[in-house]
Order: structure tokens, then C-alpha cells, then sequence
């Protein structure tokens, strides 16, 4: 049986020559590509503050799984690459704003560096949707 592989994208059109998407949903499964805090344009939000940089790919999750009919609260999992530690514990109190009493499971990995200049956060998530035909 094959299953039905959904492209989120964000409620934009995708182009076709990139070989990823933002978001691919398969039964009620959602998996989130990595994701740096930009606006519309790809220009990083916040440039030095992890914290707002964090809180900007929670809102990008946040539409592509309203999307879908779920929220962040449907998130099970997180990958979060971090460039540096400075600040990096400011980021817990975002996770709170968005995922309120979930508690997903995560890994927190720092690293040398981002392919997104002046990115200092880059998240990957997994979530599962309540309700399969949402």
C-alpha cells in the first residue's frame, strides 16, 4: 500500500526545482525540514538574538501545521542546531510559549555552523496530528 505523501508549503507556491519542502505529511505524521528564523524573503529575523530567532521558526511551524489542522502543541519532536551557547538557554522559555503543556522529546546539537548566514538556530521537528483526516 502506498502512501499519500502531502507537500506543506506554507500556503505558497513551492518551486520546483528545490529538493526539499517545508513540511510533508503522510497519514497524520508531519515532518518539519530544517527551518532558520527568516521572514518571507529568507532574510534572518533577527540577526544576534537567538531567542527571537527561535521564537520566528516556531511561528513558520506554527502556519504549516494550521495548515494541516494542527498546532505546535501536536509537535512529539525537535532536532535543534545550535552555532553558539550564548543565550542558547533563553530558548527554553519560547519552547514554552508555543508548545504550552506538550512535551516533546528533542536534541540539542551545537555546531560549527549553518548553511543561513547569521543563523544561530536551526530547528527540524516531527509532529503528530490528533486527528488523521484533519
Amino acid at each position: 500500500m502506498t502512501q499519500i505523501r502531502e507537500k506543506i508549503t506554507g500556503a505558497k507556491e513551492w518551486p520546483a526545482h528545490l529538493t526539499y519542502v517545508p513540511a510533508l505529511r503522510v497519514g497524520n505524521m508531519v515532518w518539519l525540514s530544517g527551518t532558520t528564523g527568516t521572514d518571507d524573503a529568507g532574510k534572518i529575523t533577527a540577526p544576534g538574538n537567538i531567542e527571537e530567532q527561535t521564537r520566528q521558526i516556531f511561528r513558520k511551524f506554527e502556519k504549516l501545521l494550521n495548515e494541516v489542522g494542527g498546532t505546535c502543541d501536536d509537535i512529539v519532536q525537535t532536532h535543534d542546531f545550535f552555532t553558539t551557547t550564548e543565550n542558547y538557554k533563553s530558548t527554553a522559555a519560547v519552547r514554552r510559549e508555543f508548545f504550552k503543556t506538550a512535551q516533546p522529546t528533542s536534541a540539542g546539537v551545537l555546531v560549527a555552523g549553518l548553511l543561513r548566514k547569521d543563523a544561530l538556530i536551526e530547528i527540524s521537528a516531527v509532529a503528530v496530528l490528533r486527528d488523521a483526516s484533519s
